[in-house]
């Protein structure tokens, strides 16, 4: 069932945004088509369907960049009332281009900071597309407040920086109306993306958390559109994240990306946590490659902390205003030691705890009052509300306190600045500081420490003005939280828990204790990788990676399927396709000698049951296809022969092979039969006891012996606990067993030990060896499994072409729509039986030909 969540979201854009037409008629964009087959660009009703509005570049690649914002600043003249635009230098959109290349046009997507009126929108819009290659998104203003300040700050932001809405006053309770805003905002931005992109040749480069549901629109819209998205916050862990009333269509959506990019481990850790816990996807790592299989599709990780953009930083420490400020800063804290701090005035950033840091270091560190300066920029807050106001109170409230207590003439111990400074100001603090302090308690990256790092690394002049003679005087300190993405890259500085406060000031303590050859080597250290890995190297990478993950989009066939939200693609080899019941039954009847190969779990039987026994229907379907004599039929399961025993006792003809082929009866009337020699089972002494201990400290795990297997299930155990102790059983097992004749093997939510030499594959081997030994050359083989163990018939029946009729029809047939072996598939247990119906139903028509033709005397 749809949930209402994203039911009919497609009509939730009609609140409207204000469409513009860049100063001529708009041209209709192509449909594009979301059913089997290669896809195309189908014409519209009236012939006249055009690719794009752009014009496609086929010798230059082009990058849709798409942000929350566009990378420009705007401004009206006071002279005649027009907007002035220019690129806004310090956003990252901007500066990532650097990383893109020459060869790379770049287009930009995002609102506007500047509200425009709906008649100049047009118009803008036109100028904007033709001088700076932006597209602006105008949203309403009502719209934009549930969108911005609503669902992204009051929900999304504070849940990924790991604060839950415990209270109506701690974030809100989740509004729905927030929700279908920032769905509708999503559209509107795909809406503006569709009319600019070339989807067979662009690349469209999706940031942040504002817009995690667009790459389901664009997807929605092309199947094989080249899609990245990059999450600059945090992602928290499973158990945070979990509470989010629409975690699942979140996640979803991310997954109709082909590269998801994250700043560190850790939070790329916990999305595959969530998509493992959640969906129930695991992830795979081929090479140094971390990937999802997703419905055919490969969705790419990328771990990569984001740069800072070097040439920019050094050009404003050249301007002379610059120099001028580190002159004046330098003489105004002549004979003090400068730490420094840079945040958003907002709850996350740890102001206060930094501050009280400073109070205890004042209080327990007598020689530093009077020479230890903290100096604590505070940008205004992005957000707004009542945690923003009671950051400012208790912020001012402490620095008063600090100050009054400590400070006398001449001496201020903590120089609070909340106003906004211009870039080459900034630069001068970072200049002047001897340590820099970043204690926010949670933030997605924070480049502060990177900027610092540079402005240490100073000028010729700079040097100058602080007496710098050579490179081997540059020195910097760091104290920095554990809990910001830019922590792991910084090796050389001291890391510390904010919460604690007596920690901190220990750690400011000995930021400045350190000896002066310890500090340029961490400087040196820190210079090295902050230079090296810039903006610019990162977009590079990404885009590197983005291409490798889009390479195989033109050869694999692709259809959508789902409603709203739950759309997804599925992608899937050329080769592979649905099996028709009208082609396989058309074979069925023109052949003579057929085998017949079937899987039983998840196969006969629906997966989940409660009752795994088969049902009247299959035993019906199966008796109808053993009574003719040119089948021979076989079940091939997992199962031990006694419990086959049972349930197929009604089918008297019907081929069963137990325990992944170990045990083959040909029929009711015949003994069992071993595939495999074994000598012994002593390994079973050395096995069973290693799966029985981690039976007993796995909850929800169990050990089902079969006579010739023992396999360690924990379907009914903690999926990533589960899986974490199979692959140590799996690693146990194979350390004791080296020197035993058995395989060790890992399946779904099972660890299983067998001989050597048993698979599933011997049994279809030795059906159709058999066969052939009788004179009776297969002309048509039907396989059909669901697992891995499957495999193994689907690789014997389709390179078996020597046991077989040169004409024979084979038909290797998995479960569900996934890479396999089996050139065909059916959805599930359902189609199987109403297949297999087809076939008996063939049967029993050719009989009762045959009966009237023949009849009784």
């Amino acid at each position: 069932m749809v949930s209402r969540s994203y039911s009919n979201l497609l009509d939730l854009t009609s609140c409207g945004s204000p469409a513009f037409g860049f100063g001529r008629e708009k041209k209709r964009l192509p449909r594009v088509a979301t059913v089997a087959g290669v896809l195309s660009e189908l014409d519209d009703e009236s012939n006249n369907s055009v690719g794009s509005d752009a014009p496609s570049s086929i010798s230059q690649e082009r990058m849709i960049i798409v942000g929350n914002q566009l990378p420009l600043k705007a401004q009206r003249k006071e002279e005649n009332g027009k907007w002035e635009f220019t690129w806004d230098e310090d956003s990252l959109l901007l500066q990532l281009k650097d990383g893109l290349g020459d060869d790379v046009e770049t287009i930009y997507i995002g609102c506007l900071k500047e509200e425009i009126d709906p008649i100049e929108q047009d118009d803008v819009a036109q100028y904007l597309l033709d001088n700076f290659k932006c597209v602006p998104t105008f949203l309403p203003p009502e719209l934009f407040t549930k969108f911005y300040h609503g669902f992204c700050k009051q929900h999304l932001w504070p849940l990924f920086h790991y604060m839950l809405p415990l209270s109506p006053d701690l974030g809100g309770r989740f509004d729905r109306s927030l929700w279908q805003a920032y769905v509708s905002v999503n559209k509107i931005f795909a809406d503006k993306v569709m009319e600019v992109i070339n989807p067979d040749e662009d690349f469209v480069w999706v940031h942040d958390y504002h817009l995690m549901v667009l790459p389901t629109f664009l997807r929605k819209r092309f199947n094989r559109a080249r899609l990245g998205f990059f999450l600059h916050s945090p992602f928290p862990s499973s158990e945070i994240y979990r509470t989010l009333p629409v975690r699942d269509e979140l996640l979803r959506a991310l997954l109709n990306s082909d590269l998801i990019g994250f700043h560190t481990f850790d939070y790329a850790r916990h999305f595959l946590s969530c998509c493992s816990r959640m969906l129930g996807i695991a992830y795979q790592s081929k090479r140094g490659y971390i990937g999802l299989e997703y419905y055919g599709r490969t969705v790419s990780i990328k771990i990569l902390p984001v740069g800072i953009h070097i040439g920019q930083l050094e050009s404003v420490m050249n301007l002379s205003e610059t120099e001028s400020k580190v002159a004046e800063l330098r003489n105004r804290f002549k004979g003090q030691t400068v730490m420094l701090g840079v945040d958003d005035m907002d709850i996350f950033k740890g102001i206060s705890l930094k501050l009280l840091a400073m109070e205890q270091l004042l209080l327990q560190h007598a020689d530093k009052r009077g020479k230890v300066v903290l100096v604590q920029i505070a940008n205004p807050a992005r957000g707004r509300g009542k945690d923003v106001q009671e950051v400012q109170c208790e912020t001012y409230a402490t620095v008063k306190r600090i100050n009054d207590t400590f400070g006398r003439p001449g001496y201020t111990p903590v120089i609070l600045i909340d106003t906004t400074l211009q870039s080459y100001e900034r630069i001068a603090y970072y200049t002047i500081a001897e340590c820099c302090l970043v204690t926010a308690v949670r933030d997605g990256m924070n480049l502060i420490p990177y900027e610092y790092i540079i402005c240490r690394q100073g000028n010729e002049k700079i040097d100058g003005i602080l007496g710098i003679k050579s490179n081997n005087q540059k020195k910097s300190m760091l104290v920095v939280s554990e809990f910001i993405g830019c922590s792991p890259s910084l090796s050389g500085a001291i890391r510390v828990n904010p919460w604690n406060i007596d920690a901190v000031a220990e750690a400011m303590d000995s930021a400045l204790m350190v000896a002066e050859s310890e500090k340029q080597m961490r400087h040196e250290k820190h210079y090295r990788y902050v230079s090296t890995h810039d903006v610019a190297y990162w977009a590079r990478s990404f885009l590197q990676d983005l291409e490798r993950a889009c390479r195989d989009h033109l050869r694999r066939r692709c259809w959508g399927i789902g409603f709203g939200l739950g759309f997804r693609v599925i992608a899937l080899d050329p080769n592979f396709r649905k099996l028709s019941v009208e082609h396989i039954v058309s074979a069925y009847k023109r052949t003579k000698h057929r085998a017949i190969l079937l899987d039983y779990d998840s196969t006969m039987v629906q997966l989940g049951s409660i009752s795994t026994t088969p049902n009247a229907e299959a035993v019906s379907i199966l008796n109808s296809l053993c009574n003719d004599t040119k089948n021979c039929v076989f079940i091939v399961s997992g199962k031990e022969r006694k419990t086959l025993t049972e349930w197929f006792s009604s089918c008297q003809k019907l081929g069963l092979a137990a325990e992944h082929g170990y045990f083959v009866r040909t029929s009711h009337t015949e003994e069992w039969e071993t595939c495999v020699s074994v000598p012994d089972f002593d390994w079973k002494q050395i096995a069973e006891p290693v799966m029985q201990l981690y039976t007993e400290t796995t909850d929800g795990s169990n050990i089902e012996s079969k006579e010739s297997a023992l396999v360690w299930n924990y379907e009914f155990a903690d999926r990533d606990f589960g899986s974490c102790q199979a692959k140590e059983l799996l690693d146990h097992l194979e350390s004791v067993l080296t020197n035993e004749p058995v395989s060790v093997k890992s399946g779904p939510s099972i660890v299983e030990v067998k001989p050597q030499g048993v698979s599933k594959g011997i049994v279809a081997e030795r059906i159709l060896i058999t066969m052939q030994q009788k004179g009776v050359v297969p002309d048509f083989v039907l396989c059909i499994g669901d697992d891995r163990s499957d495999e193994d018939m689907f690789g014997v029946i389709t390179s078996a072409r020597a046991s077989l009729s040169p004409i024979a029809d084979v038909f290797p047939c998995t479960v569900g729509q996934k890479p396999s072996k089996a050139k065909y598939y059916l959805e599930d247990t359902s189609e199987i039986l109403r297949m297999l119906q087809g076939l008996a139903n063939a049967s029993e028509q050719t009989a009762d030909r045959n009966s009237s033709q023949f009849p009784h005397h």
